[in-house]
Parts: structure tokens; sequence; C-alpha cells
């Protein structure tokens, strides 16, 4: 299976994970500053990566290593509301924002699991970069980069006996 480069980028950051504390992980640290605008958004945290809201921060950084420029103010995930091309349909690779207590949360869509939970790729879930399931109702909007053939890749099943994420703040 192909995969978009932006997802082919999210993959290999699976693993990186938070620092607890005024310490920060040097590679959140510099996908922030690497990002166009991101720095002021990473100061007003006081650079302190375990009270930062990096979901957002993470598919911007994504999806400009693949060339792809996102919305203006990415680090907000419902922002990505109106960015690209709308779907009415979850497709491999596609942007995905759900609604959670306290704001939004935003990923990449990777499968489905047995309990046709989506599979999604994202960082600041649970703290770190890796691949989560997530319910379906608290879909908000899944989005294409614009100008993009939309993959045909259909959506595959990935073995999980997890919980639902939980914990994307």
């Amino acid at each position: 299976m192909s995969e978009p480069k932006w997802l082919e980028e999210a993959r290999k950051h699976i693993g990186q994970k938070e620092v607890p504390g005024a310490a920060s992980n040097p590679w959140i640290t510099e996908m922030w500053r690497k990002l166009k605008g991101g720095a002021w958004f990473w100061k007003a945290y006081g650079e302190d990566d375990s009270k930062l809201p990096w979901c957002g921060g993470f598919v911007a950084y994504c999806m400009t290593q693949a060339d792809i420029s996102p919305p203006s103010k990415y680090a907000s995930a419902k922002e990505w509301l109106n960015w690209g091309s709308e779907l009415k349909y979850p497709c491999h690779g596609c942007v995905v924002v759900f609604t959670r207590e306290g704001g939004g949360h935003v990923g990449f869509v990777v499968g489905i699991d047995d309990r046709q939970r989506l599979m999604v790729l994202g960082g600041n879930q649970g703290d770190s970069v890796n691949i989560k399931p997530f319910e379906r109702f608290r879909v908000a909007g899944y989005r294409w980069p614009l100008a993009m053939p939309i993959t045909q890749e259909p959506l595959l099943t990935i073995s999980n006996n997890e919980q639902s994420s939980q914990n994307e703040a």
C-alpha cells in the first residue's frame, strides 16, 4: 500500500513523548521552531511540552514536510475543519478532527479496528505520537489536502484491544 508523504512523515515520529516538568522533548521543541509562526505558540506556553496542546502542530509539521501548507492557525485542532477539501467518509491518510471536552483533537486516519473505531496516528495522544482507537461519534469532520488525488486505498483493519482514546489534552 502506498501512503501519502505526510503519513510517511508522521510514522517516523511514533514514540516521541512529552517530557514532564520544565524540560521538554528536543524533537517537540524543534518541531515548533520549524513551523512557520510556531515559535510564538511554543513560547506562549512557556516552552513546556507537557502543558502544550500540540496535536495541531504535529499534523502541520507532517504536512509541511510533504510540501503542503497547513491552515494559518494550525495549532487549533478545530481550525483544520476549514482547511483542504471536506470528505464525507474517512480514507487512508485523511485528516480527522474530533471534538473533546475543552476543545478538539486532530490526527490522521490509518485504519479501523474490529469494533469499527477509527485508528488514528497523531501527536499528543496520551502525551506521545502513536496510533490509538477513537470512537466515530466524536468526529467533527474529515479533510484532504486541496489539489491532491484522494487515496483509493481501503481502510485496513488493525487488530487492537485498547480502550478508546480519552487523553488528547
